[in-house]
């Protein structure tokens, strides 16, 4: 970093002109340990789970959903297939915990005109058909959790063997912003009132419902502790924080999506806080709680979009603010007006 806030001091412009992308860079150049570094081979991990605590109708659309939006993402016909293709990033969605079988499918989708259509991988890893209904008990098992972070650091290793330099991280889930809300009033302590939101554009009864199960599972699962995870689920939170977890290790930098990508990250640092170093903030979302969490871990969004889709979608948005932050410190030439 120290080397990058150097060079960057000797390029042909006002110190301080390119702002927050001068800020940027440097903490890449921190993250990767190059200055030199450039993001040329980079993946979205998107990884699905359902919910238990569905069954108290916590979503404007039903579970069914999940599964159908990964077949979406398998045919490559949602936002999170136009803007891998856009940034040039491959696609991996991961089966972590939904609750339906996938059948292998025959491929015959023709890309439009003019558009590379990308083939995402599709990992099956399930742990388990959802998770249980965390107002009744524990969302998982302790093993079953530990089974989530690895399945998240595996994605990540199997990847890195691929060529990996920067990673996007996505999910799909219904009703997963109720786990993710109360995981984020556990960790950083704030209301619950505070820190929900309306995810899928719920209605006034359904969102006093929403508040009234998470207060519930928060008083079940008392006192706050390391087992945040187990405690409150789900399967796509805990393989995000265990995707992140694995990259900071290898000093590969890590872009969050929204709500649900914060609380994963929100997991990884009760595991480990020095993970926020090689966390980067794809955008700021219209949820109350995506905007406490990144307060919490000190990050500051590149984007705000009024987004509220996940998918990967806020951090793939945000790669070519990474990319021109790269570009700029290395291709612009040294100051000299002498």
């Amino acid at each position: 970093m120290t080397q990058a806030r150097e060079k960057q001091a000797t390029l042909v412009k006002p110190q301080g002109a390119l702002g927050k992308l001068e800020t940027l860079s440097i903490r890449l150049a921190g993250m990767s340990g190059k200055t030199d570094w450039f993001p040329a081979r980079r993946a979205t991990l998107l990884f699905a789970g359902d919910h238990g605590v569905m069954a108290h109708g916590v979503s404007s659309v039903p579970s069914a959903v999940t599964a159908y939006m990964v077949k979406q993402f398998l045919d490559g016909t949602a936002a999170v297939n136009s803007l891998t293709r856009q940034m040039g990033a491959r696609l991996i969605v991961v089966d972590a915990g939904v609750d339906h079988k996938f059948k292998p499918r025959p491929r015959s989708l023709v890309p439009p005109i003019g558009i590379e259509m990308q083939t995402p991988t599709f990992v099956q890893r399930k742990i388990a058909h959802g998770t249980a209904d965390f107002t009744q008990g524990t969302a998982m098992t302790t093993e079953q959790a530990d089974k989530a972070i690895q399945l998240g650091m595996d994605i990540v290793r199997d990847e890195q063997k691929r060529g990996l330099d920067l990673v996007f991280l996505g999910e799909m889930g219904i009703g997963n912003t109720t786990p993710a809300s109360a995981i984020i009033a556990a960790i950083t302590g704030m209301d619950v009132e505070a820190v929900t939101g309306r995810g899928s554009g719920i209605d006034d009864d359904t969102y006093t419902r929403k508040v009234d199960l998470i207060k519930q599972a928060l008083d079940l699962h008392q006192p706050p502790d390391d087992n945040t995870l187990a405690k409150i689920g789900g399967y796509e939170i805990g393989a995000i924080a265990g995707a992140i977890l694995y990259a900071a290790s290898q000093r590969i930098p890590v872009v969050l999506d929204g709500l649900i990508c914060t609380a994963g990250a929100l997991i990884a640092h009760q595991m480990n806080p020095d993970v926020v170093n090689y966390l980067i903030a794809g955008h700021q979302s219209v949820e109350a709680g995506h905007i406490i969490s990144l307060d919490y871990l000190r990050l500051d969004p590149l984007l705000n979009l009024e987004l509220r889709l996940g998918e990967g979608t806020g951090a793939l948005l945000a790669f070519p603010l990474i990319e021109s932050a790269m570009r700029t410190l290395n291709e612009m030439g040294k100051l000299d007006v002498g």
